[in-house]
């Protein structure tokens, strides 16, 4: 019979007392308006934010586009 040994944790993990203290005092966790916020000025601002980034990133889509275009035209 083989002995099977417990696998070793990685630094910082914790044991059983660490686990047990994040259970009870971190709880589970809570995802209901997390990345909006919880005002509705938040949520205005992050979606604002959010179209910005978008926009900045079709913007950088269209220009290597044609950039891309230019090069193929000027052969």
């Amino acid at each position: 019979m083989t002995e099977e040994k417990p696998t070793p944790k990685a630094p910082g993990e914790g044991g059983r007392l660490m686990a047990w203290a994040f259970r009870r005092l971190a709880g589970p966790p809570e995802v209901q308006g997390a990345v909006q916020g919880g005002s509705n000025h938040a949520r205005e601002a992050w979606k604002q934010d959010l179209e910005r980034r978008k926009q900045w990133s079709r913007e950088q889509r269209e220009r290597k586009r044609a950039e891309r275009e230019a090069r193929r035209e000027g052969r």
